[in-house]
């Protein structure tokens, strides 16, 4: 499950990645237009910066962009930075294996093996989905289609 952390960061993101070429966005600026507390997101962005993902710069003209294009970023990557393995539970995680303390049988259990196919059909849309694509993603005839299911 995506956290907090995770979903304020590609909210930042998503706001960074609508700036023009060469353009910056304060903290304050970012938070405030994605209804964020700039406490949290200065940890967030900090994180995102430490990985790669963003660079800062100080001073006048200074703030946060994306270091390298938008087409370039992950969200699979992004996500792991922030909230760590993809995994729905940890005996099913490439990077972050923890065996069931009420396993007897990793190899065999099918708790596991099911949820690693979850995790493999994650992996797969969010190593493949770039920034680009999930900022112009657009998702309105998604949220018709909930509206219309629940009024259903």
């Amino acid at each position: 499950m995506l956290t907090k952390k995770g979903k304020y960061g590609l909210k930042a993101l998503v706001d960074l990645a609508q700036l023009e070429p060469g353009e910056t966005a304060f903290i304050t600026e970012i938070a405030t237009r994605n209804n964020i507390p700039k406490k949290f997101l200065d940890a967030i962005l900090l994180e995102l910066r430490n990985a790669g993902i963003l660079r800062s710069k100080k001073g006048p003209g200074g703030g946060y962009s994306l270091s390298r294009p938008a087409s370039d970023i992950r969200i699979g990557q992004v996500i792991r930075t922030l909230d760590g393995p993809l995994a729905p539970i940890r005996c099913a995680s490439r990077t972050a294996f923890e065996a069931c303390d009420d396993c007897a049988d990793p190899v065999n259990c099918h708790v596991r093996k099911s949820m690693s196919n979850v995790r493999d059909a994650i992996a797969s849309i969010l190593d493949n989905m770039t920034l680009e694509q999930f900022a112009a993603n657009d998702n309105a005839s998604e949220i018709v289609a909930l509206r219309d299911a629940e009024a259903g």
